[in-house]
C-alpha cells in the first residue's frame, strides 16, 4: 500500500481559538470573498477526506449551519490547537485524522494525499507539512497535520502535563515532515489586516 484510503481519513477544521489577535472575533466566521473562512476550509478539505468535523467553542449554531458535525474542546479554557486535535481524535471513527486551521483558505488541494503517502512511506504516525519562508528556510506548519488514531493516548498525557506546543508533542511520535513548495498556500489570517490581504 502506497497511501491511505480517503475514506479512512477524517478531516478536522480547527476553529476553536479565541481569535485574540483579531480582536476576539470568531475567526472561522469572518467573511472572506463572500463566505465564512470556515466554509472555504470545508470546501477545500471535504473532497480530500472521507468525512469532516469542525472544532469550535462558540457560535456553535453558526458552524452547525455548515452541515457537518461540530465538536467543542473536551478540555476547558481554550487550550489551543492541540486541544482541538485531541477532540478530533476522540470523535474520529477512522484510522486517521487530518487537521487544518479555519483561517488558511488556500491550502493545497493535494495536502491530504501527500501527507498520507509520506506517512505510509516512512511508517509514521504523524505527518506534518512544511513550507518555504522568504529567506529560503523551511518552516513546519504544525496545524496542517495527519495523525494516526493511536496517538490519542500520548496526546492526552501530553496535555495533562500542561503541554501546549504541537511540535513538542509530535517530536515524541514517529513523524515525517512533508515539503510543499507554495508558501502562499499556507498563508493565514491572524489579524483583520491579514484577512484583507488574503482577500486582495
Amino acid at each position: 500500500m502506497d497511501s491511505i484510503e480517503r475514506e479512512d481519513i477524517t478531516g478536522l477544521i480547527l476553529a476553536g481559538g479565541r481569535g485574540s489577535r483579531m480582536g476576539g472575533v470568531d475567526k472561522g466566521l469572518q467573511n472572506h470573498m463572500g463566505a465564512p473562512l470556515a466554509l472555504h476550509a470545508l470546501m477545500r478539505l471535504a473532497p480530500q477526506v472521507g468525512q469532516v468535523l469542525i472544532n469550535a467553542n462558540r457560535n456553535l449554531s453558526a458552524y452547525e449551519a455548515l452541515e457537518v458535525p461540530v465538536v467543542p474542546d473536551s478540555t476547558p479554557d481554550f487550550a489551543g490547537p492541540l486541544a482541538g486535535m485531541l477532540t478530533g481524535l476522540e470523535n474520529c471513527e477512522t484510522g486517521w485524522l487530518v487537521t487544518v486551521p479555519c483561517d488558511s483558505p488556500n491550502f493545497p488541494l493535494n495536502l491530504v494525499e501527500r501527507l498520507a503517502q509520506a506517512a505510509v512511506a516512512q511508517q509514521a504516525l504523524v505527518a506534518m507539512a512544511t513550507a518555504p519562508e522568504e529567506d529560503g528556510t523551511r518552516r513546519p506548519q504544525p496545524v496542517f497535520c495527519l495523525l494516526h488514531s493511536s496517538t490519542l493516548e500520548s496526546l492526552t498525557a501530553f496535555l495533562q502535563r500542561g503541554g501546549r506546543k504541537i511540535d513538542q508533542w509530535t517530536a515524541t511520535q514517529p513523524h515525517v515532515l512533508v515539503d510543499f513548495d507554495d508558501a502562499q498556500a499556507f498563508r493565514n489570517a491572524n489579524t483583520l489586516a491579514e484577512l484583507h490581504q488574503l482577500s486582495a
